[in-house]
């Protein structure tokens, strides 16, 4: 099989002829500058980073990188606004196109936020007069043809259309994490109020990048925590209520305007409301959280063999940052064993890959990956 006919089939729910494996192609499936900055020295790649998400500090990994590990997925990732993008404040502190400041102390990772522009006692007339981003900027489009035509005619890899999340995200980062929890009882009319300008401007944004290269693309990339540690962020039925018929929507412009696969990236524990998402769109979920409540492995693969895709799995909070070279290999066979068993699954680490993992588990979760022959298949090849 090609790398693209590798991920189509097991996206499909059909085998393939060895496990897809996954890096960078989605802004929540990347590494770390600091971690990246390794590879590029193991492979002899010398060129300036090019993030694909500021705050988080990941990059756009280099093709020559991305060969040497045979990685099965290539990224299409949309353009900066020309207009009302980020702006430089002051160094290392900038002002993102939604209004928020974020900041990376001294010795830090990352970009912490400092500001939320919509927190305390507002009205519907602040929502409604904030200065919400231009959806139409033609910067967001830019060069998605072209970066589609160049994964085609260069490689034979799967294309990953990075979509804006849709409104949990961003309400959160404008509300602040405090007044949004309290509003989801205090206040639900004000929150949904918030949710539906966000969504409104996150859906003209995919909108118009879709009608660019939708059917150009073999996987839409979309977005929005939902899960903590131990259960959703929020009862299930707040999530039924409140979220998930903005969610319906948000996906349904995503199959009106692509046939591609439907990835859905949410971070922890959301065995809740699997069937929901489901049930409103979702072929696809990243990054299955193995550590969280009710994500193990052997339960998914059980209950949604078949309707549900998993990407991603390979834990990034305990076995690849402090495991050994053989903990990885066991953590690779373990979830090839067990959710590549008729397809649905491609192979990747939970989340990006951060500073503390040591080069050499990095390297061995791929290698690895692509060596291993799992047990299924040479049963499937003597049948």
């Amino acid at each position: 099989m090609t790398h693209r006919e590798r991920v189509i089939a097991a996206l499909s729910h059909k085998e393939p002829d060895k496990t897809p494996i996954d890096l960078a192609s989605t802004r929540d499936s990347s590494i770390v500058v600091e971690g990246y900055e390794r590879l590029k020295e193991r492979f002899g790649v010398v060129e300036e980073n090019r993030l694909t998400s500021r705050m988080m500090q990941v990059v756009d990994v280099n093709e020559q990188i991305l060969q040497q590990l045979d990685i099965d997925t290539r990224a299409v990732n949309p353009g900066s606004p020309d207009t009302q993008g980020e702006i430089d404040i002051a160094e290392n502190q900038y002002k993102d196109e939604w209004g928020v400041v974020r900041v990376k102390p001294p010795g830090s990772f990352y970009y912490d936020q400092v500001t939320f522009p919509l927190s305390g006692d507002i009205t519907m007339r602040d929502i409604v007069t904030y200065p919400w981003p231009d959806p139409h900027d033609p910067g967001r489009v830019r060069g998605l043809k072209e970066r589609v035509k160049e994964i085609r005619e260069k490689t034979d890899c799967a294309a990953v259309l990075n979509l804006p999340s849709g409104f949990v995200h961003v309400s959160q980062y404008l509300r602040g994490f405090e007044d949004w929890f309290v509003d989801i009882k205090a206040n639900p009319k004000l929150l949904a109020a918030l949710f539906d300008a966000v969504l409104e401007v996150n859906m003209a944004i995919c909108e118009e990048i879709l009608k660019e290269v939708g059917d150009e693309v073999d996987v839409l990339m979309g977005s929005d925590d939902l899960g903590l540690q131990n259960g959703l962020m929020v009862s299930v039925e707040t999530y039924r209520e409140l979220f998930k018929p903005r969610h319906q929507k948000y996906f349904q412009l995503f199959h009106d305007l692509s046939p591609a696969k439907v990835f859905f990236h949410t971070c922890g524990s959301v065995a809740d409301i699997l069937d929901d998402l489901i049930d409103i769109g979702v072929d696809v979920l990243h990054p299955v959280q193995v550590t969280a409540a009710g994500m193990e492995p052997i339960s998914l693969k059980q209950k949604y063999s078949g309707r549900l895709a998993f990407w991603g799995g390979i834990d990034t909070q305990h076995i690849l940052p402090h495991g050994t070279v053989d903990d990885v290999k066991a953590e690779v066979e373990r979830m090839i064993e067990t959710l590549g068993v008729g397809g649905g699954y491609i192979l990747g680490a939970v989340h990006n890959i951060q500073p503390d993992v040591p080069l050499e588990n990095i390297l061995a979760m791929y290698t690895h990956a692509r060596e291993y022959q799992p047990s299924f298949r040479s049963k499937t090849t003597k049948a």
